[in-house]
This record gives structure tokens, sequence and C-alpha cells, in this order.
């Protein structure tokens, strides 16, 4: 007979093998993550869910759309998403032609799709981008709308091989940057005025609500040019984007996102390629960057609001791009205070006299921030101006950029890359006496010529394994 007794008994070892098993079970895929990291990025790609879209089509020009590149379409747009949303979703078809329009906002279920010599020209008039709930270098504020926007939107694409004009240059948008180099003299109004970016810092300092942060008309920060706004499931295909007032393509707070094929081709202020920010699961494919900022810089916000909005940018892909002219190839940073971690770059040429760095990690007291767990391999470097490797803790560009919040870098592995013309240095890493830069690895690292191996500052463990450099093994 079997007495409660014995049932407690068998519950008790039936739970202890279980909580065993569990635990080895553990180790075993600690060990597994430990010994090949990238198999974390395998499991992001084949875990990434895709955008779907029912087979109906909505062609613009059947909602009042005109292709002379001088009527402004907004309306038109509009009303062909609308209605593609109300329906179950599909395809916004762009015609080939020229369509000049304001503001783009998507919705779920939605592929804006651009035939292959459709062009949109984006208004520039700032009235044509109403006030929504944006972001500005790493801040929240209620801003002028991106020229392309979605938030809290699902399963939503732009596709397609025709192209985005922001027209931005020196005569309108990029002015506003107050930079000489841009068309700016002494007493136009800019973003560096003292009611404008600075207010913004010191609003999220103070932690005053984003609804309350309202900028826009007579404040000059200038919007995005495509922004996923906390969407999820999204795809952006084959677009050529060129000439924005600002960052291109900013996934921010937006959790699986492929971005394939994208060409830029965009040199003003500000110009990065494409920033995500507080997102997870992105992956960064196929795509060529030509910009006037950084080619692909990671964000997780600036300073105060950062660490509030306390996400980190995670499981970031970066698989088959070329990086021409930029601040950097592929960078984290500078706003950075959530943190970045598990980041993987894989087979990328990176190659111009205009490339300022291949690699890049840029944070500071003031910004703060984890930064761990960065994977390069094939990569192939022609010329950069600077370094090929530049991890800084000491960022400034601001003015004074020290606070009291020290960053953490760590784990930084470049394997199997080869360089023409590493610049300055191959490695370039100054940490903080209390917090060193930590585990550095070069493997079968090949620079042909650079003007000194490396410049270190407080590192702690860096390790060269097979590096030759200017001809040398690196012991």
């Amino acid at each position: 007979m079997i007495t409660n007794k014995v049932i407690a008994l068998r519950s008790i070892v039936f739970l202890s093998i279980t909580v065993i098993l569990t635990i080895s079970c553990s180790k075993k895929i600690t060990a597994v993550s430990e010994s090949d990291p990238w198999k974390t990025m395998e499991l992001t790609i084949k875990n990434l869910p895709k955008t779907n879209f029912q087979d109906k089509t909505y062609n613009i020009n059947d909602f009042g759309a005109v292709s002379d590149g001088k009527t402004l379409n907004t309306e038109a747009f509009q009303k062909a998403i609308q209605k593609c949303a109300e329906n179950g979703g599909g395809k916004v078809i762009v015609p080939n032609g020229k369509y000049l329009t304001g503001a783009i906002h998507l919705e779920n279920n939605v592929n804006l799709h651009l035939e292959d010599n459709a062009e949109i020209l984006f208004s520039l008039n700032p009235k044509d981008y109403p006030i929504v709930h944006t972001s500005w270098e790493g801040t929240e504020v209620m801003n002028y709308s991106p020229l392309i926007y979605a938030k809290g939107k699902t399963n939503v694409a732009i596709t397609g091989k025709g192209t985005l004009n922001g027209q931005a240059d020196s005569t309108n948008w990029w002015i506003w940057a107050g930079s000489k180099n841009y068309g700016w003299k002494k007493g136009i109004p800019s973003q560096n005025d003292p009611t404008n970016r600075e207010v913004l810092v010191d609003m999220a300092e103070k932690n005053i609500p984003v609804a309350e942060r309202v900028f826009g008309e007579g404040r000059y920060l200038r919007p995005n040019f495509i922004e996923f706004f906390e969407c999820n499931t999204v795809l952006v295909k084959d677009i050529t984007v060129i000439n924005s007032p600002f960052w291109i393509l900013h996934p921010i707070k937006t959790n699986n996102m492929i971005i394939d094929g994208v060409t830029v081709n965009s040199h003003g202020p500000n110009n990065d390629g494409c920033d995500p920010e507080y997102s997870q699961n992105i992956i960064i494919k196929n795509c060529t960057f030509n910009t006037g900022d950084d080619c692909i810089a990671i964000k997780a916000g600036r300073d105060n609001d950062g660490r509030r909005v306390a996400i980190p940018s995670k499981n970031i892909i970066v698989q088959n791009c070329k990086m021409i002219d930029g601040h950097g190839g592929v960078v984290i940073g500078s706003e950075i205070s959530a943190g970045v971690n598990n980041v993987f770059v894989e087979n990328c040429v990176m190659d111009s006299p205009n490339l300022d760095r291949a690699i890049r990690i840029k944070t500071n007291s003031r910004r703060g921030g984890i930064i761990e767990n960065v994977y390069v391999r094939n990569l192939e470097v022609g010329t950069v101006k600077e370094c090929v490797l530049k991890l800084n803790m000491f960022y400034n560009v601001y003015g004074s950029q020290t606070g009291n919040f020290i960053p953490v870098i760590r784990n930084i592995n470049l394997e199997n890359v080869n360089v023409k013309n590493g610049g300055k240095y191959s490695v370039w890493a100054e940490g903080y006496k209390e917090s060193p830069v930590e585990n550095i690895t070069l493997k079968n690292v090949k620079i042909q010529k650079v003007d000194s191996i490396y410049l270190l500052k407080n590192v702690k463990n860096i390790n060269f394994i097979n590096a030759y450099i200017n001809e040398k093994k690196v012991e």
C-alpha cells in the first residue's frame, strides 16, 4: 500500500532530480555560449520573426497622388496607408515617378513598396512634419516627425529599389547644425542656440516628463529620416536613402528588425547610417553606407534619459556590409547609458581615406553604460584614417562630459581581420584606473601598415594571437 509518507518521499526525490538536471542543463548551455558566442548570433537569426503581408495592393495614384515632383502628396500617402491597414494590410505601391510629400506615418501590416524608378521627395517645409513623440541624440522629445515614422506598430515594412530623398543640403536642414562646414554663419539660428539642444538635455536631467519636452518650431532640432519607435517585426529592404536631415535609419525601443540590401548615401551633419537604440534582435545585412558621420552607430540613450529608460541594445548583427566614408564603420555610442551587449560583425568591407576608424566604442563618465561582448570576424579593411579599433571612455565633443557614472568596456574580440593601412594605431584603448578596458583579443589579425602598434591606458588583459603588424608578429 502506498502511504502519504511514500508519496511525499517520492515527490522529494523527483524534485531533487529535476533540480539537478536543471542546474546541469543550465551549466551546459552556459558552457556552449562561452565556448562559441557566435551560436548566440545564429540562434537570434533562426528565431527572428519575419514580416508577412496579405496579397493586396493599394496604388497611391488611386488615392490622388501626382508624380510631378511638385504636388504635395501627403494626404494621398496617408489615405492609401489607412485603407490598406483597415483591410488587414498589404502593399502600398509607390509607382515609378517623383512624389513630393510631408511626413509618412506607417500602420500595422503595411508594406510601403517603391517601384524601381520611384523617388519620394520629402518636403523642406518643417510645417509638413507634425510634432510627435520621438528622440533626438538619445533624448526623448516631442519634436518634428521623422520623415517616415511608425510608433507602436507590428509587421511593417519599407521595400523596393526606389529612392527616398530627404533633399537636405546646406541651404535647409543641414544649416540648423550650426556648423560652418554646412553653410551656417553667425546670426543664423541653429540647434546650438542656448534655448535649444542644451535645454532638452537639461530637461531630461531634471526628469521633466517627455510630454512636456515640446520642441519643434523655433528650436532647430532636425528630424530623423526613418524611425520605428516601439515597433516589432520590421523589414527595410533594398531601398536607397539620400540627403537626410539627421540620423537615417533609427529603430528605437524596437525588436526583431531586418535591414537588408539598403544603400545609404548622405554626407550631412550627424548623418549616421543606422542607429539601433534601446533595440534588440536587429539584423543589418548586405547594406552599403557612405555617410557624413558613423556608418552604423549602436545607441542606448543619453545620460539620465538612458538610465531612466534602462533598456540595453542587445543582439545587434551586422553582416556582409560595405562601409565607405564615415567617422566609423561599426560604432557603439556615444549615447550609451543603458548599455550594449552581444554585438556581432562579420564579413564586412571597410575602405576609404575618409573613414576614420573600423570599430569604435565611445563613452564617458557622464554617459556611463556597460558595453560588453563585441565579436568581429572576417573583416577586410583597406584604409582608415585614425585606427582599426578604438575604445574610448573619455569621449568629449560637447564641452564638459564628466560625471559620476564610470563606464565599463569588456570582452572585445577581433578575428580574421586584414588591414592594408590602419592609420595611426592598430588599437587605441583608454579606460579608468578603477574601470580599465578589459579583455581585448586580436586573433589572426594582419595590419600591413600602421604608424604605431597601440596606444593603451588602463587596459587589462589584451591578447595578440597570431597577429602581424607592420610585417612583424606581435607577442
